[in-house]
This record gives C-alpha cells, structure tokens and sequence, in this order.
C-alpha cells in the first residue's frame, strides 16, 4: 500500500470523529523555531470546544511547564497538564529496574537531568564514575568532548566487568526544523550502541527506549484519558505511525515533518489516514 492509497482525511473529521486527540510535536505543531501553519489554529479551537487533546512526544529536554511556556511563545496556548513526554517515563523505568539512588551521567539540557532526579538518579559529571547513562537529548553540552568521555567511560566499565545501564528516552534519529533536519538523540544512542559493539562483538549493549514507537507513553496516553478511542496526528511512520497502530490506535500521518516526503510505507507501518496538513478545510 502506498501513501497514495490511504484515505485523506481532515483535522475537522478527526475532531469529529474521535474522543481525544494524540498530537506529536515536532514536525505536526512546531519545528525548533516556531508553530508550523495551521497549528494555532488548531489549538486554539481544541480549547475553545473543550475537545480533549494531548501532545505526546519523544522530547525528553524539556519539562511540561518549559515546553508550555515556549509554545506559548509560538502562540500555542497548550497548558503543561497536556503535555506527555518520554522524560516522564524514566520515574516508572528506574522503579522498574531499581535505580533509585544510581549515579547517572545525563545528555541533555538541565530539564533533562531534572527528569532524571524526579526519577530517583542522581546526575553526576561523565568524567567520573557512573552506574547508569541517559542520552535524552542531542544538546545542551559540548557534543564531542562528552561523547568521547563517555564512550571511554563505557568502555573502562566493560573491561572491568561492570555494567553500565543504558537509557534513551526519546529514540527520534532525526526531528524537523526550519532550515531542514537535525541529528537527535535516537542517532547519538545508536552511534554509542555501534562503538561498543565494534570493540566487544561478542556482548550485546543495547539502551532501554522509553518513547514512541515503544508501548509505555501510550499507555501513559490511555492512563489520563480514561479512553482509547484517540487518534495519534504524527509525521514519522517509524515511530508515531508504528508505535500508534501497535497499540491499537489509529494513526494520522500529516505531510508537514520527517516523512513528508515518503513515497510509500512498508507493509507493516500502515497508517490510518493521510492528513496533508493541520488545515481544517478539506483537501484540494
């Protein structure tokens, strides 16, 4: 099945037709400089109606009171309460895995180490020793020179016989933004997982992935929706499109981000609907 053959739909049927609204960031609201067109719109009417909506993204570098208040600054009145991130997920993994109290090198911004403290670690420099290691976000330190003090730290544990703890919150490789694309968190995680299997082939490293495509931010979704009568409105097929119809959701794939310029889907990421654009008016 090609994008062609999946029926077009509108933003105005979807509201119509659906008890709550899934909506990615990147590439469907946002780029990382501003609101995409059709987005204020849009959100403004969800609000005004009282229709139900979340964005549900990958972004692990900002909490919900940061990202509400530069949304706001897009002129996107989305309250922080409607925002779920993969950076919440990491309370319910560390629980999980018994992290609590662990010394955790974090790559991102300081929300992100902030996520990491909400979960029980303790954020640590990647100079030292470190028992666990987040790659939540592509920025917000000197890429090279901590990537390679990290990599070295990685490969010191494992020559010791010590396991390191492998976390990527947000397994984006590549996120929409005005000029064009840029490399995100899922690339940097992929890139430690190739070093370490390079130098140990014999011994799979692999990181723990929190967000979409994986199972638990819909969860999370269906959680504080009380519903699973949603639509997720995404622009990758790999993990919005994959990680919604998985779940069980339909899925909207709007042509505006990642893979706006797809010419077919495999056959086991197939979304719902084709949605040109966040426009309510219907397709040309």
């Amino acid at each position: 099945m090609t994008l062609r053959s999946i029926p077009e739909i509108t933003v105005e049927a979807l509201i119509d037709r659906y008890a709550v609204l899934l909506l990615d960031a990147y590439g469907v609201l946002v780029t990382s400089d501003g609101a995409l067109p059709g987005a204020a719109r849009l959100i403004d009417r969800l609000n005004h109606s009282g229709k139900p909506y979340f964005v549900l993204t990958n972004d692990a570098s900002k909490l919900p009171s940061t990202a509400a208040r530069r949304y706001r600054g897009f002129g996107l009145g989305i309250d922080e309460a409607r925002f779920i991130t993969s950076g919440q997920l990491l309370v319910d993994h560390f629980a999980r895995e018994g992290l609590a109290g662990a010394r955790c090198v974090v790559l991102g911004p300081g929300d992100s180490a902030t996520y990491v403290e909400r979960a029980g670690g303790r954020p640590v420099p990647p100079a030292g020793s470190f028992d666990v290691l987040i790659v939540a976000d592509e920025s917000g330190f000197p890429f090279l020179e901590t990537i390679d003090a990290v990599l070295s730290a990685l490969f010191r544990a494992e020559d010791a016989g010590r396991h390191i703890h492998l976390v990527c919150p947000n397994p984006d490789l590549i996120y929409p933004s005005a000029t064009g694309f840029g490399m995100a968190s899922g690339s940097v995680a992929g890139m430690l997982e190739a070093a370490l299997a390079l130098r140990y082939p014999r011994r799979e490293r692999r990181f723990a992935r929190l967000g979409k495509p994986y199972p638990a931010i819909f969860e999370e979704a269906c959680r504080r929706s009380g519903t699973r009568d949603m639509v997720v409105i995404g622009d990758q097929l790999e993990t919005d499109i994959r990680g919604a119809r998985a779940f069980g959701l339909d899925a909207a794939l709007v042509m505006t981000g990642v893979s706006g310029d797809a010419s077919s889907a495999t056959d086991d990421v197939q979304a719902t609907y084709l949605l040109r654009s966040l426009s309510t008016s219907p397709p040309s």
